[in-house]
């Protein structure tokens, strides 16, 4: 095996007398690098996006969520909540009472997420990062509200406009049609916005946050009762210990989803498209590598008389196709080395200079991944000794034999 590798590098490293021959090799070395360039750099990419897009789903998303196992809501006693203040891998956590509502004002509607939070929400979620205008609410004051930016460009809300207030609107709890009773069917509150956040075009128009009493009277619950209980959990806990605990807690009568849980299929999504891009861009290499094939057979019928000596002296069959097997491998993994590590150097331009913009202020998100580089690494090894096995089976005792 050492003498068929050095055998393979003195033919790959030496120039052949066939001009022809050298530009084939110089080509197909440049198509493999490119060949692992690009795909590295498609899943740095792809991997900056998908963390870009979690993140805004991720701003009103905790660790972890319980909620009510049957119907919308369920009721936490004292006694409850001293034991979850009992586990020490929980931080934080928020009793939440949300629901769907009609928002109102100047005979402008819209439909949003009424979300009734307590004092603890601000230790759960990161609030300071999202206000557009305005301060969060105060759990002390009761008609206070928050609203996003797209629902303050819909119905036309002004942060801390006391002479219009907005509307909250919910259908009374019972069993009647609406246009079965003569009174109002609905319960309605209005409430000072006292601020405005901004994340994105979907959240932005989809909750208003209140004080958590407001939303139980609103929508006629006890002072116990809530929808849900979201947590922030310390970094590296192992949540099957804490879901275990909590389903204890309350007697197994509550669902508890992780983050990813909430988001399952966004997640599903992107990793079905991160697979369908790594499968496209692994096509392309495939029909790249098939450059290798061809310069290993062009360099097999290049050095046919030396074939002939090498089996005169008695190299094996077996000992000859190594040769060229070796010698396609070492032009795939070079290749793929260098390709990685140009991809390297571009992903770490990109995240120190902001070379690439999606808009003028948002620069294209890429992640510099140990594990992209081994896949990449792996991709083009395993496609390179497959390419190279290919070529190198051409060699036969018949066709060694054969040449003049």
């Amino acid at each position: 095996m050492k003498f068929a590798f050095y055998i393979a590098k003195r033919y790959l490293f030496s120039k052949s007398s066939q001009n022809a021959i050298n530009i084939i090799n110089i080509v197909t070395s440049v198509v493999v690098v490119i060949g692992a360039l690009a795909l590295f750099i498609v899943l740095s990419g792809f991997a900056g996006l998908k963390t870009f897009s979690l993140s805004f789903s991720n701003d009103f998303d905790p660790d972890l969520k319980i909620e009510a196992a049957t119907g919308k809501t369920f009721r936490v006693s004292e006694t409850q909540l001293k034991s979850l203040e009992e586990i020490p891998d929980i931080i934080s956590f928020s009793q939440v009472v949300e629901e769907r509502v009609v928002l109102s004002l100047n005979n402008k509607h819209h439909i949003a997420n009424i979300k009734g939070i307590d004092a603890s929400f601000i230790n759960v979620n990161a609030i300071d990062s999202i206000m557009y205008v305005g301060n969060w609410v105060n759990p002390e004051i009761f008609d206070e509200a928050v609203v996003g930016l797209g629902t303050a460009n819909l119905l036309g809300v002004v942060a801390r406009d006391y002479s219009n207030l907005l509307e909250i609107i919910v259908p009374k709890p019972g069993t009647k049609s609406i246009t079965s009773s003569s009174k109002n069917p609905y319960e309605k509150i209005r409430v000072i916005t006292e601020g405005i956040y901004r994340i994105n075009e979907d959240l932005d128009s989809k909750y208003v946050f209140t004080n958590i009493e407001l939303a139980q009277e609103l929508l006629d619950l006890n002072a116990n009762e809530i929808t849900h209980i979201e947590f922030k959990l310390k970094p590296e806990t192992d949540q099957a210990i804490i879901k275990e605990q909590i389903a204890t807690i309350f007697d197994n009568e509550v669902l508890i989803k992780t983050r990813i849980e909430l988001n399952d299929a966004l997640y599903k999504m992107l990793n079905t498209e991160n697979i369908a891009i790594y499968l496209i861009f692994t096509l392309v290499l495939i029909l790249a590598l098939f450059n290798v094939v061809g310069a290993i057979v062009m360099m097999i019928l290049d050095k046919r008389n030396n074939m002939k000596t090498l089996f005169s002296i008695g190299t094996t069959i077996r000992e000859i196709k190594q040769v060229f097997f070796f010698q396609g491998i070492i032009i795939t993994v070079l290749g793929g080395l260098l390709g990685i590590t140009l991809g390297v150097i571009v992903i770490f331009c990109q995240l120190q200079f902001k070379l690439f913009y999606i808009t003028p202020s948002l620069p294209y998100p890429v992640e510099l991944r140990f594990m992209n580089c081994v896949t990449v690494f792996l991709t083009i090894t395993i496609l390179g000794v497959l390419a190279s096995f290919i070529a190198s089976n051409r060699i036969n005792r018949n066709f060694i034999t054969g040449c003049s």
